[in-house]
Formats: C-alpha cells, structure tokens, sequence
C-alpha cells in the first residue's frame, strides 16, 4: 500500500523593501502603472463610446418607429376603451398580437416647499402629518466624548489608514 504525499501550497512572499530608496522606486513604479491603467481605461472608454455610438444610432429609427406607433395605438385606444375594456370592467384588453391596458398608480405625496409646509401644517394644527424622527447625534458625541464614555453601547472608534500618492501633475487645459 502506498501513501499520498499531502504537498501544502503557499503563494509567494510578498516583496518586502529593504532600503528607503527601494520604498521611492516602489512607489514610482505604483505611479507609473497607475497612470497606464488610465490610459488603458481612457483608450478601453473611446472604443466602448464609438461601439456604443454606432449601435445606438442603428436602434434610432427603431426608438422612433415605437414612438410613433405607441403614440398612435394609445391614441385609438383611449377612443375606443368602453368597448376594450368591456364598460370599464377589465383593465386589459386582448389583441390578437398581444395586449393593452391601463393601470392606475398607487397615490403618492409630493411636497415642494418643505419648510414652508411644515410651518403651515404646525400653524393648522395638523402635527399629525409631521414625523418626528428621534436618533442618537454622533456629532454632538464627537464634540464631548468624556460626557458618554460611560454610556453602554457607544464606543468611539478612530482607525488608521496607509496610503500611497505619487506624485503627479497634470498638463494644462486649453493651451495649443
């Protein structure tokens, strides 16, 4: 009987500096790949935007043809709808290719002015239409921390991130 050997894999170590001037090359290299992302990305957006152009402007006169044809069967439809929908008792009707129908949205609220409402609806009396909204104000905790260090379930967290910017600078706009 023979016995499989169990291999353990592992990636590769990471590269780990050994010098300031090692740090300075890493991070030139970081910039320098980062910027050809761009230009990979910029030339990858230029093709898409012409793919996309082309393509849209065939489906153009489709678009419109709809439009036109929605436009015109709403039309029909909206004189003809007591015998489509059966006096009002569906709200669909069948046609031999397919279907039309009215639906009625739900009612919504729309509220312009919204200072001016709510100042209205307190000097009617009407604060049933207001909602109050109570939540813990974590910018007034920021402000006094010692005021709520006792306080179970608040905790104040603060974290520290690494970061890396190369330097770059950018051409100037406009000039020929």
């Amino acid at each position: 009987m023979t016995t499989k050997k169990t291999r353990t894999k592992t990636t590769a170590t990471a590269w780990v500096p050994q010098s300031q001037a090692e740090v300075s090359g890493a991070v030139l290299e970081i910039g320098e790949r980062q910027r050809e992302i761009a230009r990979l990305q910029a030339d990858m957006n230029d093709e898409l935007a012409k793919i996309k152009e082309r393509w849209e402007a065939l489906a153009q006169p489709h678009r419109l043809r709809i439009e036109l044809l929605t436009a015109g069967a709403h039309i029909w439809c909206e004189a003809n709808r007591l015998a489509l929908t059966q006096n009002g008792k569906v709200k669909t009707a069948q046609l031999a290719t397919g279907e039309v129908g009215w639906r009625t949205r739900p009612p919504s609220v729309r509220v312009t002015g919204a200072e001016v409402v709510l100042e209205t609806l307190r000097r009617l009396k009407l604060d049933r239409f207001i909602r109050q909204k109570e939540e813990v104000n974590k910018d007034a905790i920021l402000n006094e921390p010692e005021a709520v260090a006792h306080v179970p379930g608040i905790s104040i967290q603060q974290a520290e991130d690494f970061f890396i910017t190369p330097f770059e600078a950018e051409l100037a706009e406009g000039t020929v």
